[in-house]
């Protein structure tokens, strides 16, 4: 029973302290955990909470004073402390008490199998190390460890907090890293509460995106639900419902209420896709930019991302930057000044890295650059020498006006990908009846409509089934991936195909359930599974299929980067083969002449266009009804569509070559020469190289009565017949499949990918810590001396501190293991033999035959490890305080100095990085120890003596 007022201790997260109960309203209770700064609500019937009550013989501590308690009185609910003539009230009470109870199992002999306290001290060291690596929240992430987006997600990851707009290149992951940087804060503690604001066609795939590759579960905002929620009665903002929300621009605009229901919320992290459709002049803004302008002002961490070259829309990234600094970029004509001088600085640094000499202009440039700086001007005298190209190289990236607020990659200058080969299946139509024509040429109609309007189809004597089927039957061994435009199409062929080919088939659309859709493509994905599988455009929506290389397009979109997504399903870094992509098109069809176009005037089966989007705004209208009115009458029409395909031709190549002679290489260099730039890839190496850890989970969970089964090839039947509770989360569905290798992850996104930020993994250790679970062990060693005994006491460091100082990267809850003799003697790095471990399980021990002796040896060895830990542990906190004051001096002059030559590092970046010093540096001296397990050994012959 909950009363305000009272103090209770989380289970699961027992480093915030004590808690106090503020609120009860319903079946929910809000307890403020006022040293960590968090308030957290829970559900009354499931809270992970226990009453922090002290008994008589503790000591407790508050207001500055502290005794022994001798009793304990109750009034309305509330308990009252009173010992050697003073008195606390259970709300006077310090955050920080030492509740643990594990002495007292031990000496009243209940004791848990010496394996458990074995798994518990395991798990704590490892809890400690995981949450102290940069890849905590990422660990678990269903990413591979592509160099790029790690540089970014790690460099934006440490931006307090990361204002960053992403814009490389189509398929290059800027979902991944935007995901990875959302995840990291949100593990880190710098973000509790994120809203992911997108077109509506993107909800579904950044809701699969967060929840298969992150494991983060977003909540789906519509009217519907906003309605549902406010019918609940208690007349609270609807979207203070969840904590992690994505919405649809779309929903919004409809509706000014939700809008503004929305900017009342308070956010820490936004996210925005698709943001070069924020259209802004300044003359005038469109209602979404306004709506992300507003929220951008009172959110303090915000992530953009855009594909546009910046050579393309100079006017476009200024609206976009101005929305992360506005004080920054405040002036379009001043931006754009800006951007010209880097231009000349990119050339120069070009010829910096690949070691030419520079120009007598470009020697002049960089004298007038660093006027006053004596060392580069040193280096000026002979830029040739390599380590004076470095130096001059860094300074010029020191100084990049947009480097730290901007990320742009492109795919050739990251390289590792595969070559396009288009194959080309035109097909006769001559024998196609005037009813097929026209069939195909509504189907084309249909294809370029957003959403797609319904339309009979029948396939079974269309031409190109036949070159389909024929395809299957040419390459017995290869796989195939077809992507179309809906899921009628994907059934329409599957019916089609029935009695066709003998091949297996899969299906993968949006009529399908997510379960369903990771089975069928588990299923494509085994070697003796499936060879075509059926997508429709859900199919190119964020899933890996580079175990194939053979794409058939049965139809084209209209939009070139949603072709761009299609190939990139098989076009990725790391396919180990050429893509052939099949081209499918009857002669002369309206299909036909999209492809001509996407061929002879984008180039798009071959490369990967950065001007798309532009080349579709300029000519898409033109050729949709060029296409159906050549289908109609090609031969009046050849000429226009020479001429069409002619002028996209040449607008592709001015492009590409504006944006390769604008190309801002200053911008792409700026992540590589970051501080944090190869941190987070360094830290996955090593945390996907330990041995150890797949079969420490697997005993994990084998304690709570999950059965692990071996199903090959590196996947494991996790089997819930006999789990013991149902606080367990991930087995509401019965059996789960899943897998320790990243690489098998990867090929199969059914499949969890296990490590210890698994939502599976991390609740099962905080179930297995938060309570007495192999918390008290006795054990026979028979490798002692005779007559000795021995008492391991297993203490923790805790620093209770604000969530968002993120003060566990320097000093996680970590265990200090002291281990005493009877005679209070030390006996350091103490470990009881392997023999002695392999038989305590065949041992039965009466421990509570020895509880007097346990009564009068304990305590006093209990004093004297708690005396020893507590010397441990100021070496650990010291330790931690050193490592934090480097590190963040570090940061800080480095911020300081780019401060002295660029723009972009404002006085607010550098005032909050000081602030977060200053309370890290105050609250982790504050870290405090307690006892949290105890294990008594002795030797063969000491029980005898008792």
């Amino acid at each position: 029973m909950f009363v305000p007022g009272q103090r209770w201790i989380s289970t699961a997260e027992p480093e915030l302290g004590l808690g106090t109960v503020l609120r009860v309203e319903g079946r929910g209770v809000q307890v403020l955990f006022a040293k960590a700064g968090v308030l957290r609500p829970y559900a009354i019937d499931s809270a992970p909470l226990v009453r922090a009550e002290f008994r008589a013989g503790q000591r407790v501590a508050g207001k500055g004073i502290a005794f022994l308690v001798e009793r304990v009185e109750v009034k309305d609910d509330l308990l009252i402390y009173r010992g050697e003539g003073r008195e606390l009230h259970e709300g006077q009470l310090d955050d920080e008490q030492s509740v643990s109870q594990a002495d007292d199992r031990l000496i009243g002999g209940r004791t848990d199998p010496v394996a458990n306290f074995e798994l518990r001290l395991d798990g704590l060291q490892r809890r400690a190390d995981a949450r102290r690596s940069p890849t905590w929240g990422l660990g678990a992430a269903r990413i591979g460890l592509v160099p790029h987006q790690l540089r970014v997600a790690g460099i934006a990851a440490a931006r307090r907090p990361p204002r960053v707009l992403l814009a490389d290149e189509v398929g290059l992951g800027k979902t991944i890293e935007a995901g990875m940087i959302v995840a990291r804060q949100l593990a880190a503690g710098r973000a509790s509460r994120v809203l992911v604001l997108l077109p509506d066609t993107l909800v579904y795939q950044w809701f699969v995106e967060l929840l298969r590759r992150f494991n983060l579960s977003f909540a789906i905002y519509d009217e519907e639900r906003c309605e549902a929620l406010e019918q609940a009665g208690d007349n609270h903002n609807p979207f203070e419902d969840e904590q992690l929300v994505i919405a649809d621009f779309g929903f919004l605009e409809a509706s000014p209420k939700r809008a503004q229901q929305l900017l009342d919320a308070p956010w820490d992290l936004l996210v925005v896709d698709e943001a070069h459709h924020l259209e802004w002049t300044p003359e005038a803004a469109s209602p979404r930019y306004t709506l992300v302008e507003q929220l951008a002002a009172r959110t303090p961490g915000v992530i953009l991302l855009t594909a546009t070259p910046e050579q393309l829309g100079r006017s476009g990234h200024f609206a976009r930057l101005r929305l992360l600094d506005p004080q920054r970029y405040h002036d379009l004509d001043v931006y754009l000044a800006e951007s010209e001088q880097f231009q000349p600085l990119s050339h120069i640094a070009d010829k910096l890295l690949d070691g030419d000499a520079l120009d007598a202009d470009q020697l002049t440039h960089l004298h007038t650059l660093f006027a006053g700086d004596d060392a580069l001007q040193a280096c000026l005298a002979n830029p040739a020498k390599p380590a004076h190209a470095r130096e001059l190289l860094d300074a010029l990236i020191d100084r990049h006006g947009t480097g730290r607020a901007m990320f742009r990659n492109r795919r050739a200058g990251i390289g590792g990908f595969p070559q396009r080969q288009p194959v080309w299946h035109v097909l006769d139509g001559a024998a196609l009846s005037d009813d097929g024509r026209q069939a195909l040429l509504a189907e084309f109609h249909a294809d370029i409509q957003q959403p797609v309007p319904p339309l009979e189809l029948d396939y079974a004597g269309d031409p190109r089934l036949e070159a389909l089927v024929a395809l299957l039957d040419e390459h017995p061994q290869d796989k195939f991936l077809l992507i179309c435009r809906s899921q009628p199409k994907v059934l329409a062929l599957e019916e089609a195909l029935r009695t066709r080919t003998g091949a297996g088939i899969a299906r993968f659309h949006e009529g399908l359930g997510i379960m369903q859709r990771d089975r069928n493509a588990a299923f494509f994905a085994q070697p003796d599974g499936a060879r075509l599988l059926l997508c429709s455009e859900i199919g190119s929506e964020g899933r890996n299929f580079q175990f194939a290389h053979r794409l058939v397009l049965w139809d084209l979109p209209l939009d070139p980067d949603l072709l761009e997504q299609r190939i990139g399903r098989l076009d990725r870094i790391g396919q180990k083969h050429d893509i052939s992509i099949h081209v499918l098109a009857v002669a002369e069809s309206a299909q036909h002449v999209l492809a001509r176009w996407y061929d002879e005037g984008v180039d798009a089966f071959r490369h990967s266009p950065a001007d798309g989007r532009e080349l579709l705004r300029r000519f898409g209208d033109t050729l949709a009804q060029l296409a159906a009115e050549h289908a109609r009458g090609p031969d009046s029409r050849d000429q226009e569509l020479d001429a069409l395909l002619a002028e996209t031709r040449a607008a592709h190549e001015d492009m590409a070559e504006l944006i390769r002679a604008g190309r801002d290489h200053l911008l792409e260099l700026a992540a590589s020469r970051d501080l944090h730039a190869d941190a987070l890839e360094r830290a996955f190496r090593h945390e996907d190289n330990d041995p150890s850890r797949d079969l420490f989970v697997q005993r994990l969970l084998e304690g709570f009565g999950i059965h692990a089964e071996e199903l090959g090839s590196q996947v494991l039947l996790l089997d819930p017949q006999y789990l013991s509770t149902d606080a367990l989360p991930g087995f509401a569905e019965g059996p789960q499949s899943v897998t320790f290798s990243r690489e098998v992850a990867l090929a199969r996104e059914d499949l969890p990918l296990l490590r210890l930020d698994h939502p599976l993994v991390s609740g099962a250790l905080d179930l297995a810590l938060s309570g007495e679970h192999g918390n008290a062990a006795f054990m026979v060693d028979d490798a002692l001396p005779p007559r000795s005994a021995l008492l391991q006491a297993v203490f923790l460091i805790e620093c209770v501190a604000d969530r968002q100082l993120d003060a566990e990267r320097f000093l996680p809850t970590q265990p200090v293991v002291v281990t005493v003799d009877t005679k209070l003697g030390e006996h350091a790095n103490f470990r009881p033999s392997d023999v002695a471990l392999r038989k305590a399980a065949d041992r039965t021990i009466e421990v509570p035959r020895y509880r007097k002796f346990l009564a009068k040896l304990v305590p006093p060895m209990l004093e004297r490890a708690e005396t020893i830990a507590t010397l441990r542990a100021q070496s650990a906190i010291g330790e931690a305080t050193l490592l934090a004051t480097d590190v963040l001096d570090a940061e800080l002059t480095r911020l300081r100095a780019l401060h002295a030559v660029n723009p972009s590092i404002s006085e607010t970046e550098i005032a909050a990085l000081a602030d977060e010093r200053s309370a890290l540096l105050a609250a982790l001296p504050q870290a405090r120890l307690r006892l949290d397990a105890v294990r008594f050994v002795v030797s063969a012959d000491f029980l005898s003596l008792r």
